[in-house]
């Protein structure tokens, strides 16, 4: 049944083919030759397919996973440097009428604090995240026909990109809504999103089907074509992810690059982003509940396969997880960070952090500044850049410009100048000294003389007042 081109969920994730594969990696994984030869596939910087990538999740041969590590670590400076993205999540209401029995947002729970933002409290968050320094933001809804339709959802994008205050704007809103139709999609790319989002939570349906027991969720297939759906409607980047602690992780880590590999293998181009979020408390969930939860060392090797087996694809880490975790992931291919996130409705606007709203804990709660300092300590470049989504490179436009490294002549200047707003608009002084002080190391790094010149003068503009420059 298994086949990467079909547009059927049951084909292109087949049970029987993910059973096949983990069996697979069970008979070969002390193959080191057959390991070997896997990472010097590998190495070609062209990826790996699920069965090969799985023989490399099961081995347990230290040094060959201390390879796997230098190795991810290589691309992930060879493709995206040391550049790290920054956005913040945006709630927008909890309503819900799904059972999802792992989310507080469920239907049954009948005690959270249930919230819809109106277009002024939208606003009024904006304003707070505008003020902290974001430029990205990525919404967030319940899934509820009347209290969250399409219309609702259109009219916040609407809201939020026109909300300019002071020297703030909000440049890229990414979605992460239910999934729906290609008529929905359609007016959502007419809306002006960046990158539409999509959990899926289990591939295993059997599992799926019974941790989504009630609601429109319910629907295994419709839930998992619904990536094909939106590119149909002509969004270019969509974002995978599973929910780590759900199901068995290898079963759920073949089952994701399978969905990448269909992905590519019909439209050409593969997800733009790929999110590992791992199962935390909220509310009346308690993760122990779950059998399938992994420990900081699995996870760091799930965050390093999936940055050698898709080299081209950015990946996110969330405040789910703790500065440490967050730490010890972030040179093993993490390209996008959150920080200072509230997972409330209405939580920026509030002086103490709400928990009566949250979808999950919140394990780092540092302010912007904090994850911005700590970041250029640690080698990085913060970057709130928005600049390729809002000047067409998307999609397999994108993908071409980062595969054949000419993307390098963008990312970086495009980083240094947005993060000298940063600086200049909303940084501590302790914040502005680190930052000043990389960008004047890092300005040296760009390859090319004109590139270079041409963003110092922009670097000395910006600080002069003018801002939004974009190569």
């Amino acid at each position: 049944m298994y086949n990467p081109k079909s547009l059927k969920a049951c084909e292109f994730i087949d049970h029987q083919e993910i059973l096949d594969t983990l069996a697979y990696a069970d008979a070969h994984k002390d193959d080191l030759a057959l390991v070997d030869r896997i990472l010097a596939k590998a190495r070609l910087r062209k990826g790996l397919d699920h069965r090969e990538a799985s023989v490399l999740l099961a081995c347990e041969d230290e040094e060959k996973i201390q390879e796997m590590y230098e190795l991810a670590r290589q691309i992930k400076q060879d493709f995206y440097g040391n550049r790290i993205v920054m956005f913040a999540p945006l709630y927008l209401s909890n309503y819900c009428i799904n059972g999802c029995v792992y989310c507080p947002y469920h239907g049954q729970n009948k005690h959270i604090a249930r919230k819809k933002l109106t277009q002024e409290e939208v606003a009024r968050e904006v304003i707070a995240l505008q003020d902290m320094g974001h430029k990205r933001l990525a919404i967030e809804a319940g899934e509820h026909p009347t209290m969250n339709p399409i219309e609702y959802i259109l009219e916040c994008i609407n809201t939020i990109y026109s909300i300019k205050h002071k020297n703030g704007a909000i440049r890229r809103v990414n979605v992460n809504i239910a999934a729906t139709t290609v008529e929905n999609y359609r007016k959502l790319k007419e809306a002006g999103i960046g990158t539409y989002i999509l959990f899926q939570e289990t591939y295993h349906k059997e599992s799926y089907e019974k941790l989504h027991p009630t609601g429109p969720k319910h629907d295994y297939a419709y839930h998992t074509e619904a990536m094909d759906r939106a590119m149909e409607a002509g969004i270019d980047d969509v974002g995978l992810g599973v929910l780590f602690g759900l199901e068995l992780y290898r079963y759920e880590f073949a089952g994701l690059l399978m969905h990448a590999e269909h992905l590519e293998a019909v439209h050409g181009v593969g997800p733009h982003t790929i999110s590992v979020p791992r199962l935390k408390r909220a509310d009346d969930i308690d993760p122990t509940q779950f059998d399938n939860g992994i420990s900081d060392e699995i996870f760091a090797k799930l965050c390093a396969l999936i940055r050698i087996c898709v080299p081209y694809t950015g990946m996110i880490i969330s405040t789910r997880e703790s500065q440490a975790v967050r730490e010890k992931v972030l040179p093993l291919g993490v390209s996008q960070i959150s920080g200072a996130s509230r997972t409330s409705v209405g939580g920026y606007t509030e002086d103490i952090r709400p928990t009566d709203t949250e979808q999950f804990d919140v394990s780092d709660q540092r302010t912007l500044d904090e994850v911005v300092r700590w970041l250029m300590e640690l080698g990085y470049i913060p970057s709130f850049c928005t600049a390729c989504y809002r000047e067409g490179r998307t999609g397999d436009r994108f993908m071409t410009l980062l595969k054949n490294g000419q993307i390098q002549n963008c990312c970086h200047p495009n980083a240094l100048m947005t993060l000298k707003e940063y600086l200049m608009d909303y940084a501590s002084e302790e914040t502005k000294q680190i930052g000043e002080e990389l960008i004047k190391a890092e300005l040296a790094n760009i390859p090319k003389d004109r590139v270079r010149e041409i963003c110092a003068d922009h670097l000395e503009k910006i600080g002069q007042g003018i801002r939004d420059f974009r190569f």
